[in-house]
């Protein structure tokens, strides 16, 4: 019998697909007996940097003498949207990356995934949360991840022709009205323009680094999201989250038996069909999708009434923001801020939280 070799796992996609390997990697450190097992991260490793066991095992893709490293080592591939049981709706995500890389006949129960923020990560969100709140004067905050990665500008038009993300008038709907309650904080790789509302402005952070988001999701007070990054993230750090689910199914890409998620599955409702991601392309199953996440009023009013819900009434910031001082080295005064070096008035509109947001 040909002896088995250690494991070169070569993990891909986007940051969801991302965290989702990150408990069937567990499992595998956990029962393999593979102790020099690789993650060679295709997608970056933002998630399993800090991780207390999958750490060591990670490496970039581009990392010097990486082949060495993998040379005896079998390479695998997972592709958990060709798992069977995902593509039957029987398991999610993170389950799937479970049958792959360890080998399961069927779907078992799995923890959450794991994310270690650092000091420096989990002040930096806090801050930038505080900033926000005091700068609009609300006491709670909000992060909205309206689109997926399949979203695409075209001219002034988003369009995301898989039917993942919000429609733009929906979005711009809806905070507008979660607005006038609570600090609004825009988490969208594509700028977008919102109506102004000079009264109660909100935060669109210019920020790509996946792990200060994170930090600013673990210091927020609620997460909206589509099928996307965040809701994984605001579930691995135990937070609260309403997520709305257009045409994909909700066991395989989110989390139904969690009292803190609310998932509205307006694709149910509206009759969705299965559409067999990297399994084959089929565009007359995505024309059929093609309405399923433009929303009624009634449905921004479901959506926004589920927000409030977790977050309660919201009233003035009472709490206390000290804006972070640059380094100083021993023995120099820090400098000393006169009336004409204070920030004006925040804009209507993006408001800069770049000082806190730069690695």
């Amino acid at each position: 019998m040909k002896p088995s070799r250690s494991k070169a796992f070569f993990i891909n996609g986007g940051a969801g697909r991302v965290l989702s390997s990150i408990p069937a990697l567990e499992k595998y450190h956990e029962e393999s007996g593979d102790p020099d097992f690789v993650i060679v991260c295709e997608a970056g490793m933002d998630f399993y940097r800090g991780h207390p066991v999958l750490h060591k095992h990670a490496y970039e893709v581009w990392h010097k003498g990486l082949f060495e490293t993998i040379r005896d080592k079998d390479a695998v591939s997972p592709e958990p949207y060709r798992v069977n049981e995902y593509y039957n709706q029987q398991c999610s995500l993170a389950q799937a990356f479970d049958i792959e890389i360890n080998g399961l006949e069927d779907p078992r129960e799995l923890p959450v995934p794991t994310v270690t923020l650092n000091k420096m990560e989990t002040v930096t969100g806090y801050q930038t949360i505080q900033e926000i709140k005091a700068g609009v004067n609300k006491d709670k905050a909000i992060i909205i991840q309206p689109f997926g990665r399949t979203i695409t500008k075209m001219g002034e038009h988003l369009v995301d022709g898989t039917s993942r993300s919000f429609e733009l008038g929906n979005i711009c709907n809806i905070i507008g009205i979660l607005r006038e309650k609570y600090a609004v904080i825009i988490m969208s790789e594509i700028p977008f323009q919102v109506p102004q509302n000079e009264k109660h402005p909100i935060a669109f952070p210019k920020e790509p680094n996946l792990r200060l988001w994170a930090s600013m999701i673990n210091s927020a007070d609620h997460f909206l999201g589509c099928d996307s990054v965040g809701q994984h993230i605001a579930k691995a750090l135990g937070k609260t989250a309403t997520v709305v689910v257009g045409s994909t199914v909700p066991i395989n890409i989110t989390y139904l038996d969690d009292d803190d998620f609310d998932v509205i599955d307006f694709g149910h409702e509206k009759g969705r069909e299965y559409s067999p991601i990297r399994l084959t392309m089929d565009d007359e199953i995505d024309r059929g999708n093609d309405k399923i996440m433009m929303l009624e009023t009634m449905e921004e009013k479901r959506v926004v009434d589920s927000c409030v819900e977790f977050l309660g009434e919201s009233k003035p910031f009472s709490g206390k923001f000290e804006p972070t001082q640059p380094n100083q080295s021993c023995g120099t005064p820090a400098p000393t801020t006169t009336e004409e070096q204070k920030p004006k008035d925040l804009p209507n509109y993006d408001f800069n939280t770049t000082n806190l947001l730069e690695t």
